[in-house]
């Protein structure tokens, strides 16, 4: 006698639906991937190697960070692969860390920044009135300064250690992420779904993050890549001049600043963090480039 397989739970048929939901999702986002322009991928090829270098850093670093192992500025070979820096450090070393040291702390600063400016920013455009008036001129007083010139003036007051680094860095960019925020949420606020759930009695912070965050998320994702290569070269920046990352942290300003006399010679060696931070930069405004082309309902070229 064939028996009848009883009907799945509820629990059951609703993690049967998110399994198929998630590979349905998973299939699609590989389907992209696949058609996205050369640019795109070589982009995601460099992010994720960044990503992976900076991961497993003392893996594969074949020296400790700041450890001197040869004389000063020795030449290319098999010892040190890229020679040694102006204090016999292997140059080879020092990039794999400054991967993790400089990408890390743009990366913390730039989630800093989002957080500040953008929930300032959707918190002024739901809110309006004083509220919008007064944070909007403070941050119209705060980009007037040149941000680069002031970092540099509160990083000498307060000191240079990464903690402060990270947050005055990350309190000047919040202003830029803080205008787009603003501006994207504003033609938001005044839809007809927005006036609905404020008739429903729906509280401020249901409708920021049910209702306006998912709709501006697209400029917001965008935004993020660019302003996190602004703060990457911020950073760098600083360390050049040195008031960024502090010897004897890995950095690759300070590296490019350390090893420039090299270039007297015709050694490039002072040249290879310089591309670090090049190849990077590109990497991610090629991927943002493509995502602002997906978000945006263009179709492509044939």
């Amino acid at each position: 006698m064939k028996m009848n397989k009883p009907p799945p739970t509820p629990q059951a048929a609703a993690a049967q639906s998110a399994q198929s939901q998630s590979q349905s999702n998973a299939a699609l986002a590989w389907r992209e991937l696949r058609r996205a322009p050369f640019t795109a991928k070589f982009g995601l090829v460099v992010v994720i190697f960044y990503v992976a270098v900076a991961i497993f850093a003392p893996l594969l670093a074949p020296y400790g960070e700041s450890e001197i192992v040869g004389a000063q500025f020795e030449l290319w070979g098999e010892q040190f692969l890229l020679g040694t820096d102006n204090l016999g450090r292997d140059m080879m070393t020092r990039l794999i860390f400054g991967a993790r040291n400089t990408v890390g702390i743009a990366l913390i600063t730039t989630i800093l920044a989002f957080f500040l400016g953008g929930t300032a920013g959707i918190m002024a455009a739901v809110l309006g009135g004083w509220y919008d008036q007064l944070s909007s001129r403070a941050v119209d007083v705060l980009m007037a300064i040149p941000s680069l010139i002031f970092a540099m003036l509160l990083l000498t007051i307060f000191g240079t250690s990464i903690l402060t680094l990270i947050i005055v860095i990350g309190v000047l960019d919040s202003t830029r992420v803080f205008r787009i925020a603003r501006a994207v949420s504003v033609n938001v606020v005044v839809m007809e779904y927005i006036e609905s759930a404020k008739l429903r009695g729906e509280g401020v912070r249901w409708i920021t993050v049910k209702e306006i965050l998912p709709n501006i998320m697209p400029p917001l994702v965008a935004e993020f890549g660019l302003r996190f290569c602004f703060v990457f070269l911020t950073i760098s920046a600083l360390s050049f001049l040195g008031l960024g990352l502090q010897p004897p942290t890995a950095d690759w300003g300070s590296m490019v600043r350390d090893n420039a006399t090299l270039i007297t010679y015709g050694d490039i060696t002072p040249l290879l963090p310089a591309a670090a931070i090049a190849l990077l930069t590109i990497g991610v405004n090629f991927v943002v480039d493509w995502f602002l082309h997906k978000t945006s309902g263009l179709k492509d070229e044939h």
